[in-house]
């Protein structure tokens, strides 16, 4: 790990500030449970670590029936999960927080960090220089991509390891942002990148930007949501593949959807076929399938990973059934 300067801002425009002083030099730390794996691995060499603890205005939770959820970049997964009105109201939101890791890094971790944390491939955290850090070639493509992506991928064949981000992409989130300019509302729809776009970052944010707040709608009336993640072991470990539907249910016709999968794809991502297929539609155990099967049509598996294609078609049926 080499030698940086540490900060420790009280306020978003410090530290906007701060991240303007030397773009590109320049590293947020929030929980800091992803950065430092990152600077020790030495992959993350900041010149500038900025503390973004020290800002108590980024740290809330906050419900209004006519505005509806807002949680502050600050805000710990423990806390998200825990809320009473989240639990109530966006359930399957609280269900993704509460799966993410161990108790400990639920406390230290924040909301805003698990949305913008780096991918896991074992090719960019280790030794090699891969297309995301700059190289000319994606390694997992001949080598080890049991847990890589299998729709999206080009160049780089990362997923994105986020499980709070697909609850709130399916509840219809935007993100929050500020920088230098002033401010700006992202949807989360729009917020992350693919290797197709950037194969260096994973989210729209520029170097002197930061995600401050996530502002989610207040569910529509007849709102039904399924949160359902599959891992290799029950604790600790990042999906292998997960699923968030929100659906809008009028008896057992399917007014609106929005299904989102991760761990199949370098970005959370809408399962706009699934969604189609249930839409309108009095749903049953028939028309949940045709939408698994819908949500991964053109999916095209690595040497290692053609059980992802079976695993998100049924993770699809399964949490529109919980729904209806």
């Amino acid at each position: 790990m080499k030698n940086f300067e540490f900060v420790n801002p009280t306020s978003i425009g410090e530290a906007v500030g701060q991240l303007s002083d030397k773009p590109g030099e320049v590293m947020v730390i929030a929980g800091g449970t992803d950065l430092l794996d990152l600077l020790k691995d030495g992959i993350a060499a900041p010149k500038k670590v900025v503390n973004l603890g020290t800002i108590k205005e980024l740290n809330y939770v906050k419900f209004d029936a006519g505005t509806g959820l807002t949680l502050g970049a600050m805000a710990s997964l423990t806390d998200v999960a825990t809320n009473a009105a989240v639990q109530e109201r966006y359930g399957c939101l609280a269900q993704a927080a509460l799966a993410v890791a161990s108790p400990q890094i639920r406390n230290q971790g924040t909301i805003g960090g698990n949305i913008c944390q780096r991918p896991r491939c074992w090719y960019y955290r280790g030794p090699f220089m891969c297309y995301k850090k700059g190289g000319d070639f994606c390694f997992a493509v001949t080598g080890e991509n049991k847990y890589l992506c299998i729709i999206g991928g080009e160049l780089c064949y990362i997923v994105h390891p986020s499980d709070a981000a697909v609850a709130l992409m399916a509840l219809g989130a935007n993100a929050r942002i500020a920088g230098a300019g002033g401010e700006r509302v992202v949807p989360l729809d729009d917020f992350f990148v693919g290797p197709r776009v950037d194969v260096l970052n994973e989210n729209v944010l520029k170097p002197n930007e930061l995600l401050v707040e996530v502002q989610v709608p207040t569910p529509a009336k007849g709102a039904k949501g399924a949160f359902i993640k599959v891992r290799e072991r029950k604790v600790w470990d990042f999906a292998i593949v997960n699923v968030a539907a929100c659906l809008v249910m009028d008896g057992g016709t399917c007014k609106d959807a929005r299904i989102v999968l991760g761990g199949v794809a370098p970005t959370p991502l809408r399962a706009t076929g699934a969604e189609d297929a249930i839409k309108g539609k009095k749903v049953t155990e028939k028309e949940a399938a045709a939408a698994g099967t819908a949500a991964v049509a053109g999916a095209r598996p690595m040497s290692l990973n053609e059980y992802k294609v079976t695993t998100a078609r049924n993770l699809v049926k399964r949490a529109i059934m919980q729904c209806v």
